[in-house]
């Protein structure tokens, strides 16, 4: 198939710590081509990502622009001289890589680069549970944890990208003496509620836990210290959590403990809905959506 004068084809890539999926589609959202490969290296995984879409103009004609949601940090900042590069990530080998300019050079083609969430965060608004709404806010909880939030079809940024898995929490009850997971912080929100947090404090994931296991409460909590947070920095009119580790019990147990650490503050009725901390309505295609979403924005932010 070739690219016929009507439609407009357009690169996404999902690019996380696990693999980089990588995808062609349209500006009607619709996906008609992806392949996989897993992270390693950033010569070796870059060189696929670089041969795939390559490979890809021979069926579906020149691309118009690649949006990338990626993990990070990444720097976001036009003016800096590492602008497009992921930086200080915990993902041994891929610190300080210049990952938007290197694909962008290589394939010839503008590039929009954000974080995996806040490009997830883009997708739902565009064609997901966010549809009918002006913000939202896009929490992932994998291996890590990470936030996103879109406002009037823009993602946030300011001197960075939003970091919210790496706020500090209270402490549960039950939960007094580990030490936490993350190597930058220790017990931050991600080093105690990400997937590998439950691993290294329980020895199994979430959805392998027993249905009285105080874990379940643990969990629920510190998420929910985060959607009050959200809410109180932020004001999404939604909050869709996803990502390996969320489990269907969890969701009202979440918003039942927002509404607790918020002790009557927000009075808004919307918060107290049973669809305000939701799942994505994408399910797991949020993220490679989202990228897509950001390749349609090329024409207002791009890296050549």
């Amino acid at each position: 198939m070739t690219q016929d004068t009507e439609t407009r084809f357009f690169g996404a890539i999902e690019a996380g710590g696990t693999k980089f999926l990588c995808a062609i589609g349209t500006d009607a959202g619709d996906i008609v081509d992806e392949a996989r490969f897993e992270t390693r290296m950033p010569e070796t995984t870059l060189a696929e990502v670089r041969d795939y879409f390559e490979t890809s103009r021979r069926k579906w004609g020149s691309l118009t622009a690649l949006g990338i949601g990626a993990f990070g940090p990444l720097d976001l900042n036009p003016s800096s001289p590492t602008f497009g590069f992921i930086t200080r990530t915990p993902k041994a080998g891929w610190q300080h890589t210049d990952l938007a300019g290197t694909l962008g050079r290589e394939l010839r083609l503008p590039v929009v680069l954000d974080t995996d969430v806040n490009a997830a965060a883009l997708g739902e608004l565009r064609w997901g549970a966010g549809q009918t709404l002006d913000s939202v806010a896009y929490v992932t909880v994998g291996t890590g944890l990470g936030v996103g939030v879109v406002h009037h079809g823009r993602p946030v940024h300011g001197l960075m990208h939003p970091e919210i898995g790496h706020v500090s929490v209270r402490r549960h009850p039950s939960d007094p003496s580990f030490a936490g997971a993350c190597p930058f912080h220790g017990d931050c929100l991600e080093g105690l509620a990400a997937g590998s947090a439950l691993v290294a404090r329980t020895g199994r994931p979430l959805s392998e836990a027993p249905p009285d296991d105080p874990i379940w409460a643990i969990e629920a909590d510190y998420l929910g210290q985060l959607c009050a947070l959200l809410l109180l920095c932020h004001s999404p009119q939604r909050i869709l959590i996803g990502g390996g580790v969320m489990q269907a019990r969890l969701y009202p147990d979440i918003q039942a403990r927002m509404l607790y650490w918020l002790n009557g503050y927000v009075s808004a009725p919307a918060i107290a809905a049973p669809n305000y901390i939701t799942a994505p309505g994408l399910n797991t295609r949020s993220g490679i959506k989202g990228a897509l979403s950001l390749a349609l924005c090329a024409g207002s932010a791009s890296v050549t």
